[in-house]
């Protein structure tokens, strides 16, 4: 049995002097879950959310918010995040030190846990803990900003992830954040990617038409599913 492709919007990409009312309407055009990217201008060169803009967003839904960490020493900051609404909690493999010691501490919360991995870590680096998380992020872009230039050896990485966890986690969810859009997202359902962070390159767009585009995006998935 297939799993449900899933499509969370990233909300650094969404009209941000509007965001409780652009989180509603991303919820009446079908999202599955809300994208927090999350930068402190250390680990990327960017700063986005805090945790009192998650909090202000947590009434307004209630779909799954994903907190994905792009910052250095994540351990600082996830309790404020839970605390904010956070249901799932990615950490980045390349700036953490502990990785097994954060993971421990969101399943003692039961919070969902995720490892991010840039383009350039490859997939090795992250082998042993496949079989420990829900989820795997695979950043098809040099993260830090929006509409970056898609990166083909993602691909790849996402085949290799899919066979480790047939055999140590068939659970796992394989994510993937930057450049998916009509062109791509057909290569990387056939890989086994089956959660799609969507941004500038695919929902936010000029007009902005989220029924629209969410629904053309899911027809395009059950057209290669």
């Amino acid at each position: 049995m297939k799993k449900k492709i899933k499509i969370s919007p990233s909300l650094m990409c969404a009209d941000l002097s509007q965001l409780g009312e652009e989180v509603k309407k991303l919820e009446e055009a079908g999202a599955d879950s809300f994208h927090f990217d999350i930068m402190d201008n250390k680990f990327v060169p960017n700063i986005t959310f805090g945790p009192d803009i998650v909090e202000s967003l947590r009434e307004k839904t209630f779909l799954p918010f994903e907190i994905h960490m792009m910052v250095y020493q994540p351990e600082n900051l996830i309790e404020k995040f839970i605390k904010a609404g956070g249901n799932i909690i990615i950490v980045h493999y390349e700036a953490v030190l502990y990785p097994y010691r954060i993971l421990n501490e969101l399943k003692n919360k039961n919070i969902k846990t995720g490892i991010a991995i840039n383009p350039k870590t490859p997939v090795c680096c992250i082998e042993e803990l496949i079989k420990e998380i829900d989820t795997v992020l695979v950043m098809c872009v040099e993260p830090g900003f929006a509409g970056g230039n898609f990166i083909p050896s993602s691909i790849k990485k996402i085949k290799e992830i899919k066979n480790i966890a047939e055999k140590v986690n068939s659970d796992l969810s394989i994510e993937v954040d930057g450049g998916v859009n009509e062109k791509t997202i057909p290569l990387l359902i056939k890989e086994g990617a089956d959660i799609f962070v969507l941004g500038s390159t695919s929902i936010f767009r000029e007009e902005r038409d989220y029924k629209k585009r969410i629904k053309d995006i899911r027809k395009l998935i059950e057209k290669y599913l």
